[in-house]
């Protein structure tokens, strides 16, 4: 058995010891190097662009301004193509601009020999703006007399509205309690090791090969090919090993401008390489909400109304834009499925680095609203938090509102009871003072989540998977989708072992996507890969299972049907210690018989049409210093129902991973804009207060297995959602130990100054 045990990692070694090649460690004869002209001031217009003193100089192959570029407006959002035109993602881009939108815009580019000589090309480039009032703040964007970032928008990208589940107005008029909040959180950057890098040529073909750090290569392939206005099959895209991304390689956004240099430069490759500090502000960025949350409840404590009104800046630049907003109200409804759910959601432009992907898309943002205002219901009307959501959490059978489906698996219930037993919830709460007072504070916080497993059925859930049987016996597996760290090329290793009946290391993953090879799937996002390109993956390997054992009925003289494979060997189904003959024998006589046999492979693409919810919760136990305004988490625990586990001990490096990040957003982690200017104060690390290993408690993570029907192996996602509800859960356990509600992200020292100023404890 393969699946449900602990292995080690397939791409480990090679990363570990430094063998893994990444996009910077390959080169080329003749390889030149671009770099961004990016714009000093945050909003307005380029009047004049000067450059024939960096055109002269030695080195330098071509500068490049909005003159010189396609006027094809495209859009960089990674989502799959979509047939429907009222679902298609804002075409708002151009390769370079003369109307500048944020403070880093990309209004010119130089290729030149050197990394030096582009610097200093750039440095001879003389520009004149004419400056505009920088638009920050919601309320500045749309205001009545606001200039429009983007003509024809009001500054508004889309809204919607719902409500389901019943008549709102006559809900409200029957609950009990109506509390209400408002809450805020704050502009993020994913911070992964590796920054944005690519570079393209033209092979001899004239086709242009991009080889880049993304996570989406075949949607890369797509859309470089409409900001270009060529056919797709002229673009080839590369994917080698990737230093993360958490979505921020979700977009494409060098992959258009090496094409287009490239190609405007007679084939030589040419290299475009993001530094810390470009990359902070020229790459996408988290959404910040501003989210006003209505709950009613009876006496009982039953909830009977969620209402929200939720803002959304997606900054200079649609990116995903409004689907953000849309996924995580979608998302988050299914904590509370059985109340009536409404919302009124709008995003909006503003003169900031443009908002994309970031993990767990808009759910950590709607969850800390959620949670905080589910907080204050419990405490309204009396009840521990705890049991608040057990009475009110989720359940299998459960219906959605929106969809009418019912939940399949549902384990919230569970991993509450889990992690109230592991953070010694009621055991504290009998030992501690009801009221705290002095310099240090102790308190407990809980907050719950749901996430997806997919997109499906927003977009479509394309995964395919080829294997082909080596003459040693072991077999090579192609898929689409992207190993970015998450360890989804171990996971289809599992798989394949666990359903071919061979051993787990005679799997050999490619792990370098390439579009002119591997077969189609849309990347690595939404948590979709081991549930989506697993059910590929299964099927796969299950054909080539009946290809191998077909064969064999050849070469043995059994029937097929009486025999299967365990081990790396082919046996007697009824008798499995009864070895017929190995894998590799069979193998061996496929491609080397002179009469007999062929190479024998398998193929799949297969669409997914479910999306399986994954539930959870985080529990904290935490100090309080109130001088200081600074907090201590004592105690840690996230758990999870993410169906069966395929990789356990990969599963809880996820939730790691996943609970640091948390953490990070709670605590330490904003990016600062000046309201006035639009100036980035610290696009760098070390003023963006990313936490290191000595800020990061102990980390416990748990799990509570379901069996998820829809999966072949009974699994659902566990990438994105372990970044939901550490930051709610911190933000309730500094209000069980203060008494004060601080609903602002992040909730840094200073920011916990200004609320207990306000509250009269400092």
């Amino acid at each position: 058995m393969a699946v449900g045990k602990s292995v080690q990692r397939v791409d480990g070694v090679a990363k570990v010891t430094g063998k893994a090649r990444y996009a910077d460690d390959f080169t080329m004869p003749g390889m030149r190097i671009a770099k961004y002209l990016r714009s000093t001031i945050a909003h307005g217009r380029v009047l004049t662009i000067n450059t024939s003193k960096a055109r002269v100089l030695p080195g330098v192959d071509g500068v490049f301004t909005y003159q010189d570029i396609p006027k094809t407006k495209f859009a960089t959002a990674g989502h799959p193509f979509s047939m429907d035109p009222g679902h298609v993602d804002v075409a708002d881009r151009l390769l370079l601009t003369d109307y500048v939108r944020y403070m880093g815009d990309e209004i010119a580019i130089v290729v030149a020999d050197s990394d030096l000589t582009a610097s200093k090309a750039l440095s001879l480039i003389d520009v004149e703006y004419e400056s505009f009032q920088p638009l920050v703040n919601s309320e500045d964007i749309l205001g009545d007399d606001a200039p429009e970032i983007h003509k024809g928008t009001g500054n508004v990208v889309k809204t919607h509205s719902f409500v389901a589940g019943g008549n709102l107005a006559e809900v409200r008029e029957e609950c009990d309690h109506l509390i209400e909040g408002r809450y805020k959180t704050q502009i993020m950057q994913h911070c992964h090791l590796e920054n944005h890098t690519a570079y393209a040529y033209m092979d001899d073909h004239q086709r242009i090969v991009i080889v880049s750090s993304t996570q989406i290569p075949h949607i890369a392939r797509r859309i470089v090919a409409e900001a270009l206005d060529m056919d797709v099959g002229l673009v080839r895209v590369v994917k080698p090993f990737i230093g993360g991304g958490f979505g921020n390689k979700q977009d494409v956004i060098l992959e258009p401008m090496v094409a287009f240099l490239t190609k405007k430069l007679d084939g030589i490759p040419v290299r475009l390489r993001l530094d810390r500090e470009g990359g902070m502000i020229g790459t996408r960025v988290r959404h910040p909400f501003d989210v006003k949350v209505q709950v009613g409840l009876d006496k009982n404590g039953t909830i009977k109304l969620i209402n929200f009104d939720a803002l959304s800046n997606t900054g200079a630049y649609a990116s995903h834009g409004h689907s953000i907003i849309s996924a995580g109200v979608a998302k988050t409804h299914y904590m509370y499925p059985r109340a009536v759910y409404s919302c009124n959601a709008k995003t909006i432009y503003g003169n900031i680095p443009s908002a994309g992907a970031m993990r767990a898309y808009g759910s950590p943002q709607m969850t800390f609203a959620i949670e905080a205002v589910m907080e204050e219901a419990a405490r309204l009307v009396g009840m521990d938090s705890v049991e608040f959501r057990l009475q009110n959490g989720a359940r299998s059978g459960d219906k959605s509102q929106i969809t009418k489906k019912p939940i399949m698996t549902c384990g919230l219930l569970d991993s509450i009871r889990k992690g109230r037993e592991l953070i010694g919830w009621e055991k504290k709460r009998k030992e501690w003072p009801k009221v705290q007072t002095g310099q240090l504070r102790r308190g407990l916080g809980i907050a719950i989540f749901s996430y997806g497993s997919g997109t499906y059925p927003v977009c479509v859930e394309p995964g395919s998977a080829r294997l082909i049987l080596n003459q040693d016996g072991s077999v090579h597996l192609q898929v689409g989708a992207t190993e970015i760290g998450q360890g989804s090329d171990t996971v289809f290793a599992q798989m394949t072992a666990e359903t071919v009946g061979i051993s787990f290391d005679k799997v050999h993953v490619v792990s370098a996507q390439d579009t002119d090879v591997t077969p189609f799937d849309t990347g690595a996002y939404a948590s979709r890969q081991t549930y989506v390109t697993g059910q590929a993956v299964m099927r796969t390997a299950k054909q080539l299972k009946t290809r191998i054992l077909d064969y064999a009925e050849i070469i043995s003289g059994l029937d097929a049907e009486l025999i299967t494979i365990a081990d790396d060997n082919i046996v007697i189904a009824e008798t499995p210690e009864i070895a017929v003959m190995s894998v590799r024998d069979v193998a061996v006589d496929a491609y080397y018989d002179k009469n007999r046999g062929g190479q024998i492979t398998a193929e799949v693409s297969y669409k997914t049409r479910n999306n399986a919810h994954v539930f959870g919760c985080t529990f904290v136990d935490l100090s309080v210093d109130i001088p200081l305004c600074r907090v201590t988490i004592n105690e840690i625990y996230n758990v999870h129902d993410c169906g069966v586990v395929i990789n356990p001990l990969g599963a809880e490096g996820q939730v790691h991973g996943g609970m640091a990040m948390g953490i990070g957003a709670a605590l330490f982690e904003e990016l600062m804009v000046d309201p006035d200017s639009g100036r980035i104060y610290n696009n760098n690390l070390l003023d963006y207060k990313v936490p290191t290993i000595m800020d990061i408690p102990d980390l416990g993570a748990a799990f509570v297995e379901t069996y998820e029907p829809s999966h072949p192996y009974g699994a659902k996602s566990v990438g994105e959602a372990p970044v939901i509800s550490p930051a709610p859960a911190i933000r309730n356990a500094i209000l069980d130990a203060t008494g004060v509600a601080i609903n602002e992200l992040p909730m840094t020292p200073k920011s916990i100054f200004k609320y207990f100023k306000k509250a009269g404890l400092l």
